[in-house]
């Protein structure tokens, strides 16, 4: 016979969940009355039932104070029912290696998903509303099912399948999302049944890094991005959808992507790539000209660079032409388009790699040649594990993109003072890098002595870089340039005779590669000339005139400079 404890406030009852928990014994039904718990449940190796007594929704268990989840359990079979389950900083709801049931639950995380399961855990979800948070659901190497369910409003993607995750979605809704509905990736394998994805920022269904997803019947409408995207090496099955409202097209298939699309289930004419259902588009390779052309002209207007511009043009052309093979039906090699940038800065890394970027989605290399600046703290944790989490973490959120790892050289260095995660990042890139090769490119940039120290800090690592670019220092000619073209940028101007001045000035400093800032030196320059600009004008006893305010003169500059030689003494 099952016991039942019951959690309230009246006498003979437990007047907590977690005192009730620590007497229950296996198979008891934990029944709580309405109300809030600030508490939070951690259930190891337990079979249990957790139940609201009243109504669905009359009772909350609310951790965000506690510092952990609501519900989290590892190994074990838990039920929850009718309960509202929250935190912040972690998931509402977490099973690992369980088998976990919610029935008729609400749960929401500020700062997380409202459900992870992972692990190898089964999770079962009928009726689960999953609202807000960064995330609604969460599986990965995990099964189940999920049943009637809702992931609405979250401030990422609403349901998240990774890891050779295989749980079936079933007339779930997926709505309001700020990233993509679905989210399906790093192997998935999940089948979504009748569900309704709707109002998302980014793609309804999106499925990348070799996943195979099996979507029927499902609505896709009003998403800002494509109605259901596949990646490179992705295949599966996409079979009686309707995509409406959604940016053109309705099915994006990348070159490589292999999924069978039929229109409807009795479709017999199915594809292997797709191309044959309506609103469908296989992007191949197609190659904005005018793009690239634009991007080109971009790169040769920077000042200096020369070297530069020369690699990068070179690697156009390979892409040019690897493409021309494609279509002779020729062979063609795998490329990487990871590179090391090496330099004293202020030499124009970030805006090269920035254009690169945009280049390599113009060239249909990538699908949105997004930017993502990291250095070392976004990647480096405070515990054994946290640092492959957080480097996955970035890593993902920059694929179909470039990831700039800005003092790369840091990662390879010990901060002291105990244990140091850099080599772990480092280890965890090599892997990524590699697995995902066609799908982002990282450009890693530094000092170029300790660049070779990073570099050799794990044996795979320099080999997963198509080149490596040194940008040289820009001579005092190119500086006076960089200055001028900064002053116009602001709307002012550089009066007669101050391009000689300039010139002498840049001539005269020291050129360390360890503390000469290039076009920051610039920009430095031009800050404190206007400053003294500033307050030669108010000296004037009247409103200057229009030159007046643009102009920057000799006397602005000799100010500047006296100011940099007494921070100079000073240091």
């Amino acid at each position: 016979m099952t016991q039942t404890l019951t959690v309230s406030q009246e006498p003979g009852a437990y007047p907590t969940i977690q005192d009730a928990l620590e007497v229950a014994p296996d198979g008891a039904v934990v029944s709580i009355a309405p109300g809030v718990y600030a508490e939070g449940l951690h259930l190891v190796r337990r079979r249990i039932t957790v139940a609201a007594a009243g109504d669905p929704g009359s009772v909350t268990i609310d951790a965000g104070a506690a510092g952990g989840s609501a519900v989290s359990c590892v190994g074990g079979v838990v039920v929850l029912r009718g309960l509202i389950l929250r935190s912040a900083g972690y998931p509402a709801v977490s099973a690992r290696g369980a088998r976990m049931s919610l029935e008729d639950c609400e749960v929401g995380a500020e700062d997380h998903a409202g459900v992870w399961a992972g692990d190898g855990s089964q999770l079962t979800a009928q009726r689960v509303k999953a609202l807000g948070g960064q995330s609604g659901f969460v599986i990965e190497d995990a099964g189940g099912l999920l049943t009637g369910c809702e992931a609405r409003n979250s401030a990422g993607d609403g349901i998240i399948v990774r890891l050779g995750a295989d749980p079936v979605l079933r007339d779930t809704t997926v709505a309001g999302c700020g990233g993509r509905g679905v989210y399906v990736y790093q192997g998935g394998r999940p089948t979504i049944e009748h569900c309704e994805v709707s109002g998302t920022g980014d793609v309804g269904i999106a499925v990348a890094h070799r996943s195979a997803p099996a979507v029927t019947g499902t609505w896709v409408h009003e998403t800002a991005g494509v109605g259901i995207h596949f990646g490179r090496g992705c295949s599966g099955l996409v079979e009686g959808c309707r995509v409406e409202r959604c940016a053109e097209p309705a099915i994006l298939l990348d070159e490589g992507a292999t999924p069978t699309v039929r229109e409807a289930p009795d479709d017999d004419a199915a594809t292997g790539d797709g191309a044959a259902a309506a609103g469908v588009r296989n992007s191949g390779s197609a190659q904005d000209t005018d793009s690239v052309d634009r991007l080109l002209a971009d790169l040769d207007a920077m000042i200096g660079l020369a070297a530069i511009k020369a690699e990068v043009r070179a690697l156009i052309d390979e892409i040019h032409v690897d493409q021309w093979r494609r279509e002779a039906g020729l062979s063609v090699g795998a490329v990487s388009h990871h590179l090391v940038f090496t330099g004293a800065p202020g030499t124009g890394k970030t805006t090269v790699a920035r254009l690169y970027g945009q280049l390599l989605k113009a060239l249909g290399i990538l699908p949105h040649g997004e930017f993502k600046e990291v250095a070392r703290r976004d990647l480096v944790g405070q515990y054994v594990g946290h640092t492959a989490e957080k480097t996955t973490t970035v890593f993902t959120a920059a694929l179909g993109g470039v990831l700039f790892i800005d003092e790369a050289y840091t990662l390879s260095r010990s901060g002291g003072g105990g244990a140091d995660f850099g080599q772990e990042a480092i280890d965890t890139l090599v892997k990524l890098m590699e697995d995902h090769r066609d799908e982002v490119a990282v450009i890693v940039a530094g000092y170029t002595a300790d660049m070779q120290d990073f570099l050799d800090a794990n044996a795979g690592l320099a080999s997963r870089f198509a080149k490596s670019m040194e940008f040289e220092s820009y001579s005092p000619t190119e500086l006076v340039s960089i200055t001028n073209r900064m002053a116009a940028t602001g709307d002012y101007e550089l009066t007669a005779g101050l391009d000689d001045a300039l010139l002498q000035w840049f001539g005269h400093l020291k050129r360390d590669e360890g503390t000469f800032g290039n076009a920051r030196e610039a920009r430095k320059l031009l800050e404190g000339m206007r400053k003294a600009q500033s307050g030669r004008l108010r000296t004037l006893g009247r409103a200057p005139s229009i030159r007046e305010l643009r102009g920057l003169t000799l006397a602005d500059l000799l100010a500047a400079t006296r100011s940099h030689e007494a921070r100079t003494r000073e240091w």
